[in-house]
């Protein structure tokens, strides 16, 4: 028997469908099943929802929906090892492999060992507030972790922010712009490739530093070694706001900085063994050839 965490996209009635009938089939091959309260609702059984947090470490973690739902269930899961098998139906999917129609199949084989898993870099974040700031939140002692990036952004609209970076404890440069995006290889295709930076394959390792918006002849994404502890400071008045994989971590005032550096663990995704990272690449994006 094994336990599985099932975390779906509850407000989409594809994942909640396809969550109803992956549950089923579980239980009727004897395996033990836990959802977050909201997803078991959704679909009738809330006699499985998991207490939170999570303090049962599961074997496997299945998302049902899209990147969003992938990225909380790492959250979740990824500091106890446990590998995540990603379903999609969302619009891109760059991190869900597998679709509805092969739920029951791909997570049977993934039980039985049979899938590989892709070791992925994460990143890390937490706060250096300034000698007699006047933020005190409780988040101090915080540290906040994802997959895709970190990102310490203005929070006023119609006004940039000044930020200055700092690299293994040497100051850099001084950026005025809408942010700094801090990413992973794997969150080189997500904010980061908007703003202009590079396409990072993602079992690399590496960490990429992108202003937004930059006010300043200096716009050039970095590619960094993955043990370079970067330091972000508010140097501006104006406060900023840091998130971490799109979910708000805390608010930075002037001197406060932001620490971004390699996480301890790493993700561990089921992937299905087929297309390379270039060929993913070309379909998520709707590449053609010529």
């Amino acid at each position: 028997m094994s336990a599985v965490l099932l975390v779906a996209h509850a407000e989409r009635d594809e994942a909640l469908t396809a969550s109803k009938r992956l549950v089923d089939w579980l239980e009727n091959e004897g395996h033990a099943v836990s959802m977050g309260r909201v997803e078991a609702m959704g679909i009738g059984r809330g006699d499985l929802a998991a207490a939170e947090p999570i303090r049962a470490v599961p074997d496997l973690a299945v998302s049902v929906g899209g990147d969003g739902t992938m990225l909380r269930s790492l959250d979740l899961v990824a500091a106890a090892g446990v590998p995540v098998l990603g379903v999609n139906v969302g619009h891109l999917g760059y991190l869900t492999p597998f679709e509805p129609s092969e739920l029951v199949e791909a997570v049977a084989a993934a039980l039985a060992g049979s899938l590989e898993t892709s070791e992925r870099m994460m990143v890390s974040a937490s706060v250096r507030r300034a000698p007699g700031g006047d933020v005190d939140d409780g988040d101090d002692a915080a540290a906040w972790t994802g997959l895709n990036e970190v990102v310490l952004e203005k929070r006023d609209p119609g006004h940039t922010v000044r930020l200055e970076v700092w690299l293994d404890g040497d100051m850099f440069a001084t950026y005025a712009a809408d942010g700094i995006i801090v990413s992973t290889p794997t969150g080189s295709t997500a904010y980061s490739l908007s703003a202009g930076g590079a396409v990072v394959a993602p079992t690399h390792s590496s960490l990429q530093v992108t202003p937004v918006a930059p006010h300043m002849l200096f716009d050039r994404s970095l590619l960094l070694p993955p043990d370079t502890e970067i330091g972000i400071r508010v140097m501006s008045e104006r406060p900023a706001l840091a998130a971490v994989d799109g979910r708000s971590a805390t608010m930075l005032q002037t001197g406060d900085e932001l620490v971004v550096t390699r996480a301890p663990y790493t993700a561990r995704l089921v992937t299905s063994g087929g297309d390379s990272f270039h060929r993913v690449l070309k379909h998520k994006f709707g590449l053609k050839d010529r």
